[in-house]
């Protein structure tokens, strides 16, 4: 499936940039279902959320992950999902 370049053209979960059908997965065990769904989201939360659902402590580079989504479909150019990192750490320093 064709990755989107803007939010705009994402229709499907998977046209994402970094979301694979693992983390499509995720999201619909979060109720996500539409790309449209995850505006606005708190890409935090979303992570928080999953953790409690799966009862599983996710790897960091799932928030990492959920951050990237979250800023493409606010509109934010598509970026690798690593290059949230280093700004979750500072945010999210205890974590």
């Amino acid at each position: 499936m064709k990755k989107a370049r803007t939010a705009k053209e994402a229709k499907e979960l998977a046209q994402i940039p970094n979301i694979g059908p693992a983390m499509v997965k995720d999201f619909v065990l979060l109720g996500i279902r539409t790309p449209e769904d995850l505006k606005k989201q708190d890409a935090f939360k979303l992570y928080q959320k999953l953790c409690k659902k799966t009862g599983v402590r996710h790897d960091p580079c799932v928030l990492d992950t959920f951050l990237a989504a979250v800023d493409f479909m606010n509109g934010a150019p598509a970026r690798a999902w690593w290059e949230y990192t280093e700004g979750r750490k500072g945010r999210y320093s205890w974590f």
